[in-house]
């Protein structure tokens, strides 16, 4: 596996006599594969909800969902099972997949009970997985359909972000309508992974296989963005740089001098992650100038290979006497990507903070900027928020999870029914 690293910017020309111009910086990073590419191992962990609240239909229909899922494996991937009510146990053992019918008998053990601790069962499944992290690709789903009552949410953030220092990637799975947006979207943020919502028990099959088609494509691990800026060059000062796809992500920066840093985590082959930054720029002299160099770091979990990195990738924009926009189309929809997610959180903020008004706004506003992107899906879930709200209606624990949703990606057909 190679990396695939391309960079464009929102317009590639700038006005030789402007003493100050600014310029998105589009960043898109994958695997890809070389001629013979050997199949990497998955190592998985099954990190569930087993408390009172998903007895019946709930905990059956996740159990249908695993077994699934065990029967996607390859016989090498690796599997453990962790559950969870107000206490935390291991279900499975980290072991190697042979034949997936006496695991999927471990799932019968499953019985709902007690409260809920999402923080116990994160620390044991990071235990399990780190007993299979060699030469594979780890990730963890966990799922939930409560708040964490018996258990600490900042716990649940710090170890998100041990994960991914072991290598491990956590995607969130919400169940139902009672789970915590705010936690389980941090701990997918810190943790690398996906954020997926599960409204009804018989979507659990779905939302599963959608994860694992994900996990499947995944080719390098723990990359690392590498962004040297040149003199004169600068990032913005408040959220300069976020990941726009394939969900929205506020990154974590690095910044010392001229060197900015970003923890990217797994890459995937034919998904590139797209990262945008909002740079500064003093003036130019005319013609060419290279106003940064991008490199990523990463590892290849097939070849066993640490901190490899990629060739350096020079950014240029030409300075012009007189000057001509060229703008780019692509690096715009990247730009009203985060615009959509940033509008919906002033929108959340706001209603939080009593000012109904102010949310109807910035959803409306969201929503236009939706339509713009062709997202239509989430331009109608943002819209009919915002006018539930302007008729005096308050929104559902459902309306509120949709509306998160769609600001982050793009909401495929159906998911909004």
């Amino acid at each position: 596996m190679q990396v695939g690293l391309n960079c464009a910017l929102s317009d590639v020309h700038i006005d030789a006599a402007q003493a100050s111009s600014q310029r998105q910086m589009a960043i898109s990073i994958e695997a890809i594969p070389q001629a013979s590419p050997r199949e990497t191992p998955l190592n998985l962990c099954l990190v569930l909800d087993q408390s009172g609240s998903m007895a019946g239909r709930s905990l059956q229909t996740v159990q249908q969902a695993a077994a699934r899922l065990i029967d996607r494996l390859s016989p090498g991937d690796r599997l453990s099972i962790v559950t969870f009510n107000h206490k935390a146990k291991v279900l499975l053992p980290n072991q190697i997949v042979e034949d997936p019918e006496p695991l999927k008998l471990a799932l019968n053990r499953l019985e709902a009970s007690g409260g809920t601790a999402i923080d116990e069962g994160i620390r044991l499944g990071i235990e399990e997985v780190a007993k299979g992290k060699k030469n594979a690709v780890s990730q963890m789903f966990l799922l939930t359909d409560g708040e964490n009552e018996h258990g600490s949410n900042d716990r649940c953030l710090k170890l998100a972000q041990v994960a991914t220092g072991y290598g491990l990637s956590i995607n969130s799975l919400g169940f139902g309508s009672a789970w915590n947006q705010d936690v389980l979207e941090k701990i997918a943020d810190a943790g690398g992974g996906a954020l997926s919502y599960i409204q009804e028990p018989e979507q659990a099959v779905t939302e599963f296989g959608r994860l694992f088609d994900r996990i499947q494509s995944i080719g390098l691990t723990n990359a690392f963005l590498r962004i040297v800026l040149s003199p004169g060059v600068r990032l913005a000062d408040f959220k300069p740089v976020a990941q726009v796809a394939p969900e929205t992500v506020e990154l974590l920066v690095q910044h010392e001098d001229n060197l900015v840093g970003a923890r990217l985590g797994d890459l995937m082959v034919g998904s590139p992650r797209v990262i945008l930054a909002n740079v500064y720029l003093t003036q130019l002299p005319e013609g060419k100038n290279t106003i940064a160099e991008i490199q990523v770091k990463y590892d290849d979990p097939t070849s066993g290979e640490l901190a490899l990195a990629s060739e350096t990738f020079p950014v240029e924009i030409t300075a012009q006497t007189q000057y001509q926009p060229a703008p780019n189309s692509d690096v715009q929809q990247h730009i009203l990507a985060l615009a959509k997610y940033r509008q919906t959180q002033i929108a959340e903020t706001k209603l939080q903070q009593g000012d109904r008004q102010g949310a109807v706004t910035m959803l409306q506003t969201a929503a236009q900027t939706a339509l713009q992107m062709g997202d239509r899906n989430a331009a109608t879930v943002l819209q009919t928020n915002a006018t539930q709200l302007s008729l005096g209606e308050d929104l559902s624990e459902v309306d509120r999870k949709k509306t998160r949703l769609v600001s982050k990606t793009i909401l495929q057909a159906g998911d909004s029914e």
